[in-house]
């Protein structure tokens, strides 16, 4: 049987959906796969974690399970009404026993059948139209990907391909719903989802900070010292930089809306440059200027060099 979401994510059932995303953050990192290499309770957790996010994040799934109509999973409840449902039944079943009436093998197949589930759990037996069971797979997104967006593939246990659409800004551990690409439905009810959990590869050349981006970029000695324009790499593409003279390795300079792109109601992040100045191969004219050049400050003894 599964969880209660609410408890899974340790959230009151109150909670509003920052605070939600926010515990659903917290979980997906710790028990993460990547994080958690051949622990097979980490990876279930990691599921339930996903599965949890998912139904709780949906508004209209989330009220439905608030008002009994679903359970955990997302499927229609056994036995509607508020709760009577299992009594109801079962009195159901007593009728074909006192009601006067013959009744055959198959008929007590009916009634166990209904009032246990194929799961074991006292769940009945569909007697209507049902939403089908939903599916859970990973999917691994380049860095590139989640902060622009894209489309991805995952290949199902059966050999065939899903697409799915990679939104702008999706986050490590996030999980995707596509709505009707689980099993089928029961009695012609409408098919399950299929839950995609996304995992985010690290990227050689970037950083993510909530919304913004941070990268390091080698500058040469001159263009630290007199300033100049600079290519900068970004995520969508490069873009020209101005260095300002006198800059040091740490500076950090800023490309404004350069980071994440804009997404569910949140501005764009920004690009956080930091300079890393590099001598690279000299000449014989730079370092005779050097061993003519007094550092400013040496004057006064402030170089830094050694009593003589």
């Amino acid at each position: 049987m599964s969880k209660d979401p609410y408890d899974v994510l340790g959230v009151a059932r109150t909670a509003s959906q920052d605070e939600i995303r926010k515990a659903y953050r917290k979980l997906a990192k710790k028990h993460h796969p990547d994080l958690n290499p051949g622990d097979k309770a980490a990876e279930e957790s990691f599921k339930a974690v996903g599965a949890a996010h998912a139904l709780l994040s949906d508004p209209e799934q989330r009220a439905r399970f608030d008002r009994g109509e679903i359970d955990a999973e997302g499927q229609e409840r056994g036995f509607p009404g508020g709760g009577g449902g299992y009594r109801s039944h079962a009195e159901g079943a007593q009728g074909h026993f006192y009601g006067g009436g013959q009744f055959s093998e198959d008929d007590l197949g009916d009634i166990f059948g209904g009032m246990f589930g194929q799961r074991g759990g006292f769940r009945r037996r569909p007697q209507g139209p049902m939403k089908g069971e939903d599916r859970q797979y990973s999917l691994t997104v380049s860095f590139l990907d989640s902060v622009n967006g894209g489309t991805s593939r995952v290949t199902l246990p059966g050999g065939g391909t899903l697409d799915v659409k990679i939104p702008p800004g999706i986050e490590d551990g996030q999980v995707l719903r596509l709505r009707g690409k689980g099993d089928e439905g029961y009695q012609g009810g409408p098919a399950g989802d299929a839950l995609i959990s996304i995992s985010v590869a690290p990227d050689p050349n970037y950083t993510r900070d909530g919304n913004d981006i941070r990268s390091t970029l080698p500058i040469d000695v001159k263009t630290a010292v007199l300033g100049g324009s600079i290519t900068v790499p970004t995520p969508a593409g490069p873009v020209k930089m101005n260095v300002p003279a006198h800059s040091d390795t740490g500076s950090v300079l800023r490309l404004r809306g350069r980071g994440v792109k804009a997404h569910g109601g949140q501005e764009a992040g920004n690009l956080y440059v930091r300079l890393q100045v590099t001598i690279g191969k000299t000449d014989e004219a730079f370092e005779n200027f050097l061993r003519s050049w007094t550092p400013p400050g040496a004057k006064d003894g402030k170089s830094g060099g050694g009593a003589s």
